[in-house]
């Protein structure tokens, strides 16, 4: 028994240590009014082209550019030897830096544009459903929710990179419908709420 008094000491530690660390996932996600320079992504409000404030680069291939992309802060609160982690997650399209070409403002392509924002908050989504999964400690959480995002990010380039690639930047019509129908149905069923 003394033999293993250390490790059931250690363990005992262990399970008191977890048990006083809480972690809290918070996702203020929704509109932020039409005059601000960023967007946070909503279900229910699909981008227009007055989102797209950025002065286009004639020079580029491209019709338009979605500036998109997601992130986290994290704070941490110990009161009374407990600590609560609070970890924000936000999905964002950036007026500023999102532009489109005038003769190219169509619907075909806005729908294109809408699906890079899509795009990213379904990989947000995946850092979130990730988030809730992992197993953290006051003595991990740091790296791992930063191990967790760098994991996610590289998927989101990833399928940006597939979707323009596949579509061709949205000329390949065929292909651009069956990525619309791709990203439609991994709308349905939104992992944050």
């Amino acid at each position: 028994m003394k033999r293993y008094f250390p490790f059931i000491l250690l363990l005992l530690i262990c399970n008191i240590a977890s048990a006083q660390f809480t972690v809290t996932i918070k996702w203020p996600g929704g509109s932020n009014g039409d005059k601000a320079d960023t967007i946070y992504y909503d279900l229910s409000r699909k981008l227009n082209w007055k989102d797209f404030k950025g002065r286009p680069d004639y020079n580029s291939m491209a019709a338009a550019i979605t500036e998109s992309g997601f992130g986290y802060k994290m704070s941490m609160q110990s009161t009374n030897g407990r600590a609560s982690l609070l970890i924000t997650v936000f999905c964002y399209f950036n007026r500023k830096k999102s532009w489109v070409k005038g003769d190219m403002d169509t619907e075909y392509a806005l729908t294109h544009e809408q699906h890079h924002f899509d795009i990213t908050y379904i990989n947000t989504s995946l850092f979130v459903q990730k988030l809730r999964a992992a197993k953290f400690t006051s003595g991990n959480y740091s790296a791992l929710v930063d191990s967790i995002y760098d994991e996610c990010y590289q998927a989101l380039q990833t399928m940006q990179d597939q979707y323009d690639g596949q579509t061709s930047n949205g000329r390949i019509k065929n292909m651009q419908a069956s990525w619309n129908k791709k990203i439609d149905q991994l709308l349905v069923e939104p992992v944050i709420n």
